[in-house]
């Protein structure tokens, strides 16, 4: 579809329509209890599932794998079997089982493991009381500095947050980022805060005409290198390690803002889009991907609020956010994942 400085939909327009709300039974004592999820947290961090597979099932070869006690570590494992993870065969003798084997995951050990990002993310969520009466994240308070000087503190978080951005969190990255795949007049992409280049490398195997540049903090870019190298656009894609909150790279067609805008606040998001419109400028197109929903979205209680603050903004709130910052909307609608997609230009 053809461009313009005027706001377009390329969604069609739809009622919008709140599901009936109805009185259903709710086991109370098992949405609050704790010993599930924590053992869950536990036998992820003692990597369990990986020792079952490996052909350990005796309750004592297993604790003396993990390094811990064997008659608490059969309680836990007891308990997540009575709720359908594991299985046991015979007394003292524990298996693996559909629900089990999902454990073997690396993906799903970055968001649970206790002695990581997991932990920190766990541990977060006792916060959320705080967060409910201030609107304000208070990690700090738990563990003595932001969310960000966290990562910074600790490499291995960071490490770890990198993977969890990339596909070993959010699986494959989908390269179609535009909503009239029109890609003839695009040479250029800048992904800003584009973690270490997986979906970038992505968009540039697809498209071979394109070059890439790659913009996110140093210790993230410096992973950047082999990401690129395997998928083959070694040639065509450089990365820049700064921070999205200083001048970008200008001159590109597109600047792309993938699951970024939700980690920050209103006033910190403000910052990130007008560094995209400076570098943009009136040729060039912002799209945003994460941070923003469609107006009949129900607000959801996300990671990011307890975290860090960030929240996705319903269309209608974000148009205003992109005017303060020297933007404004041309289309919004869905890519073909479902994720939605915003797009603006400079006014």
């Amino acid at each position: 579809m053809a461009r313009t400085t005027e706001p377009v939909s390329v969604m069609p327009e739809q009622e919008s329509v709140m599901p009936e709300q109805e009185d259903v039974e709710v086991d109370l004592d098992r949405m609050t209890d704790f010993r599930t999820p924590w053992s869950v947290h536990v036998v992820v961090t003692l990597r369990i599932a990986e020792h079952l597979a490996d052909g350990r099932s005796e309750i004592g070869e297993l604790a003396a794998a993990a390094g811990c006690d064997a008659d608490v570590l059969g309680r836990v494992l007891r308990h997540l079997v009575s709720v359908g993870m594991f299985k046991e065969p015979e007394p003292g003798r524990f298996g693996l089982n559909v629900a089990a084997r999902q454990l073997l995951d690396p993906g799903r050990r970055l968001f649970l493991d206790l002695d990581g990002l997991g932990g920190r993310m766990a541990h977060a969520w006792s916060t959320l009381l705080t967060v409910v009466r201030t609107s304000k994240p208070a990690y700090h308070q738990l563990f003595g500095r932001t969310f960000w000087e966290d990562l910074d503190a600790h490499p291995h978080l960071a490490a770890a947050f990198d993977a969890a951005m990339g596909p070993a969190g959010h699986g494959t990255p989908d390269p179609e980022i535009l909503l009239d795949g029109d890609w003839e007049v695009v040479r250029s992409v800048v992904d800003v805060g584009g973690g270490a280049g997986a979906k970038l490398a992505a968009i540039l195997r697809v498209h071979p005409e394109v070059r890439g540049t790659l913009v996110d903090l140093p210790r993230t870019v410096a992973r950047a290198a082999e990401v690129f190298e395997a998928a083959g656009v070694s040639d065509r894609a450089t990365a820049i390690g700064q921070s999205f909150f200083d001048p970008l790279p200008s001159g590109a067609d597109v600047y792309l803002l993938s699951s970024v805008l939700n980690d920050w606040p209103d006033e910190e998001t403000v910052t990130i889009l007008s560094r995209c419109a400076e570098a943009a400028g009136p040729g060039g197109r912002i799209v945003v991907i994460g941070g923003v929903s469609p107006d009949d979205s129900p607000g959801e209680l996300s990671p990011e609020l307890v975290l860090v603050g960030g929240s996705d903004h319903p269309l209608v709130e974000f148009r205003e956010l992109a005017q303060r910052s020297g933007l404004v909307v041309v289309a919004s609608g869905r890519q073909p994942s479902g994720r939605f997609v915003v797009e603006c230009r400079a006014r």
